[in-house]
């Protein structure tokens, strides 16, 4: 019998390994060569799965972008069943930033995806595609929130989801650079959240 290949599977080993690449290097001068060697497989096996650098680049952002649903959605399965909006805002929000190994690896991809997105047009859409839906789930909480009495009623969603995604994204690179813990930024976002409840 002929060995079964999994194509998803060697894709995703083809994208990690450049994730790995991009975590500690960024992705500038990185090779389809490199990330051959990087995969442990033949740079004629890359270019079987991708074309060339840019089409693996696409590929590799939708990845990005479905790891972090997977972690918020991880981060939303751990509230009690009767969570609050404000409870499932801050747990949205807590999911984005990185505390483990695997949330640092993917916010260091995202960066070195942010710096090549300046030249790249096709990456420069897929971050915006991605932070528009980014946006809306959080400003679907934030009016959860309010509706429920645990936000304040005039607050305008739009502009506090603006704040809360500029606010964790700082945050995001001081864990990243060490200048907060997971204790202390976290802290932060609730201090935040608390400033936006009623009184």
């Amino acid at each position: 019998m002929p060995k079964r290949v999994d194509h998803e599977q060697r894709r995703n080993a083809i994208i990690e390994a450049l994730w790995r690449i991009a975590g500690t290097s960024g992705l500038e001068g990185v090779s389809l060569s490199q990330i051959a060697t990087e995969a442990g497989v033949s740079k004629g096996l890359v270019q079987h799965y991708f074309r060339n650098k840019d089409e693996m680049l696409v590929h590799a952002t939708g990845r990005l972008r479905e790891r972090v649903g997977e972690r918020i959605a991880h981060g939303l399965a751990g509230l009690p069943a009767a969570r609050t909006s404000r409870t499932a805002l801050r747990a949205f929000l807590a999911a984005l930033l990185p505390t483990d190994d695997g949330s640092r690896t993917e916010s260091l991809v995202a960066n070195a995806f942010l710096i090549r997105a300046l030249k790249d047009p096709a990456i420069a859409d897929r971050f915006r595609d991605g932070n528009t839906q980014l946006r809306h789930a959080v400003v679907g909480l934030v009016s959860a929130a309010q509706a429920e009495g645990d936000l304040s009623a005039d607050l305008d969603p739009a502009r506090e989801t603006d704040i809360l995604l500029a606010l964790v994204a700082g945050l995001g690179d001081a864990l990243l650079l060490g200048h907060h813990t997971e204790t202390s930024a976290l802290a932060v976002l609730d201090h935040q959240l608390d400033r936006l409840a009623p009184g």
